[in-house]
């Protein structure tokens, strides 16, 4: 079985694998880890046999069993191969790979392996979507693309671009050719042995005005508005092809160091982060509009209260998730990490008074995800770092939260761990070992069954969660991104417009689309049908780690944000329009109800935010952020320490699970309900 691990590792796996990373010098046995080669020097698609062992303080192998994981397993993957490990390059770059080990004195070591993939020679290099004719006065981006002897796509290639004519047109350090006089010149892109030619050709400009539109001349911070620019010539008729560039001159209302004041984008879209007037300025060649607008503060800031605390501090707090019981009484379960495969069962019909009501112990260490069915009788809870192995899923009878009977446990096919769940029409869909997710039919929850499996084929995947709405199932895949899979969709509002519905069904899983982005961060999706506008997205959150986990002298800090991704245009061209990151802090789970989202952003605590309108830029400068609260505890498991895990909105509350401190509940403050 492969032995690869994604480059951010699931939070709950720190105890098997971060954990490991404890810096070894505080060993009084001074034993390590000895890698051979240390260093390896491969070609893509090449491979090379590691050979790993510990080392004690007397030059003497103590043991063979030594794991390894990939900090970039889409660019470097190893796995157990006969003795040793095999190393495959499948893309160029710098990399490192970790070996990581405990010593028989129970020592937790480390040790990097450096790993250098060379760059195929480029084979090819085309221009893309150039104009074959440019008006004088105008500065248009020039667009290529180079691929190398592999087939890759090579972004950081050293590229020459010149003009046979630089009186005519003339190309600047960073790629813009700027058009000066009519006449035809050629342009010419080389990289290493590759060379292309673009014939250009260069008309006076006819564009003697422009007009420049909005819909609006006033709106808040965060609000988009939609300028159009339109060239018109001496005649007073429109200029097809002639290319428009967009500017801002601001003037924040304030002047404490203005900060990112706003952007603007060259289809016209323009977002402001801070109140005051802007004046949009419009350029074509000699031509220039301008229009001034009004942007006022978006003023959505609430007081949040703390309505009741339920301390849990011998052991990490993992999920929740709340629900109202056959008996209209108000419940909540909670996992728990890196304990004794404890599931918390509360009564928070009072949510001022929370109290566990009844505990459920399997076989593991981490209950890590905890779910509900909708009619509140069944719940799954699953499994990691079972005794036996065999860990899986474990179906609960939760209808009487304060007597939960275990149903069955399955394990089929699950030996390697779920780390999280979904329940969806009487089927589980269980992330299994971190590779796929398996179906299973629960409809007669003591005999439940696995109905398919959906894996995806690239290389080092791996998923960490997933979420099914509408007949989507909605995976997060780390490097691949989101990834978005029919199993029995209907027409409904939520879809994209032009999604065909009813393409997969629970047996037949079949790929819809996905989005993937450069960290490989993705730990977390949620789909998002804007009420205010129509609008669907994919909200994407990462999950990340730079300095590790459980790193000796070194504090836990958690990064990433949330991305939003638009459908406009069906699962085919997804589109990254906007982001919500806080500075210095990480996200975790979220949650999304009537245009608000709900974030446990780990040390930055929940996080509230109005994702109401068009959304473009970044949501945290635009006054979006409705409250939000750091929850603490002194006497939690790590004290003073917040570390919020998930949240989620119930009947005018907000729940949030802290893996420091248990179940907390909170309240928005409405203006006239003071703080009190």
């Amino acid at each position: 079985m492969k032995n690869v691990i994604t480059a951010i590792a699931i939070f709950a796996m720190m105890l098997g694998v971060q954990s490991m990373a404890k810096a070894q010098n505080n060993s009084d046995s001074k034993a390590k880890i000895v890698v051979k080669p240390s260093q390896l020097n491969l070609n893509v698609d090449e491979t090379a046999q590691l050979e790993s062992f510990v080392q004690d303080a007397n030059g003497n192998a103590t043991q063979d069993t030594v794991y390894f994981y990939s900090r970039a397993s889409k660019s470097v993957s190893i796995s157990k191969n006969g003795e040793g490990h095999q190393v495959k390059a499948l893309k160029p770059g710098s990399f490192e790979l970790i070996a990581y080990a405990e010593s028989p004195s129970g020592d937790r070591l480390r040790a990097p392996v450096k790993v250098e993939v060379a760059y195929p020679p480029i084979t090819n290099i085309a221009f893309r979507d150039m104009p074959s004719k440019v008006y004088t006065m105008t500065s248009t981006p020039i667009k290529y693309k180079v691929t190398d002897a592999k087939g890759l796509a090579r972004k950081n290639a050293d590229v020459n671009l010149a003009s046979s004519k630089p009186s005519i047109a003339s190309v600047d350090d960073y790629g813009q050719l700027q058009a000066h006089k009519p006449g035809t010149t050629t342009i010419s892109a080389t990289a290493e042995q590759a060379k292309t030619v673009w014939q250009l050709k260069v008309t006076e400009n006819p564009v003697t005005a422009l007009e420049l539109t909005s819909e609006s001349q006033e709106g808040r911070t965060g609000h988009v508005f939609n300028f159009n620019a339109t060239p018109k010539n001496s005649a007073g008729n429109t200029v097809d092809g002639a290319p428009v560039e967009y500017s801002f001159i601001a003037k924040p209302d304030d002047d404490l160091g203005e900060g990112t004041s706003g952007q603007i984008q060259q289809n016209g879209r323009f977002v402001a982060s801070k109140p005051g007037l802007y004046k949009i300025v419009a350029k074509s060649g000699s031509a220039v509009a301008e229009k001034t607008i009004r942007v006022n503060a978006r003023d959505v800031q609430k007081n949040i209260k703390m309505v009741g605390h339920g301390l849990v501090s011998d052991v990490h707090t993992s999920d929740l998730w709340i629900w109202e019981g056959v008996d209209g009484g108000d419940y909540a379960i909670t996992g728990t990490w890196g304990g004794n495969g404890e599931a918390y069962f509360w009564d928070v019909s009072d949510p001022a008074n929370m109290t566990i009501i009844d505990t459920v112990t399997v076989d593991a260490r981490t209950v890590n995800d905890v779910k509900i069915s909708e009619d509140g009788r069944i719940g799954v809870i699953t499994r990691e770092g079972a005794s036996d192995r065999k860990n899986g899923i474990v179906i609960l009878d939760v209808s009487d939260p304060h007597n939960v009977s275990v149903i069955s446990e399955y394990t089929k096919g699950l030996t390697g761990g779920v780390h999280n769940s979904f329940i969806y029409q009487d089927h589980v869909f269980a992330v299994n070992n971190g590779r796929r997710y398996d179906i299973i039919d629960i409809s007669d929850p003591k005999n439940p069954e696995t109905v398919s499996r959906f894996e995806l084929d690239t290389p080092g995947h791996s998923v960490h969660d997933v979420w099914v709405e509408n007949g989507i199932a909605y995976s997060s895949n780390w490097d691949d991104g989101v990834v978005a899979v029919d199993v029995g969709s209907t027409p409904n509002a939520q879809s994209p417009e032009r999604h065909d519905t009813g393409a997969g069904s629970f047996d037949n899983p079949v790929k819809l689309g996905s989005y993937t982005y450069p960290s490989g961060w993705n730990h977390a999706a949620f789909p998002f049908k804007s009420q205010s506008t129509g609008d669907f997205y994919v909200v994407a959150g990462d999950e990340a780690f730079p300095n590790g986990l459980h790193i000796e002298n070194q504090p836990t800090e958690p990064a990433g944000w949330i991305h939003f991704v638009k459908f406009e245009d069906g699962w085919d061209s997804p589109k990254e329009v906007a982001r919500y990151q806080v500075p210095e802090a990480g996200t975790h789970n979220f949650w999304i109800k009537d245009d608000t989202l709900y974030v446990a952003y780990y040390n930055a605590g929940l996080r509230v935010v109005d994702i109401s309108g068009e959304l473009m830029g970044n949501l945290y400068e635009q006054g979006r952020e409705i409250a939000k609260f750091v929850p603490t505890h002194h006497k939690g498991k790590i004290p003073n320490a917040p570390m919020s895990w998930g949240p989620q909105p119930y009947k005018g509350y907000i729940f949030v699970s802290d893996w420091n401190s248990g179940l907390w509940a909170f309240k928005i403050q409405e203006p006239s309900q003071g703080t009190n």
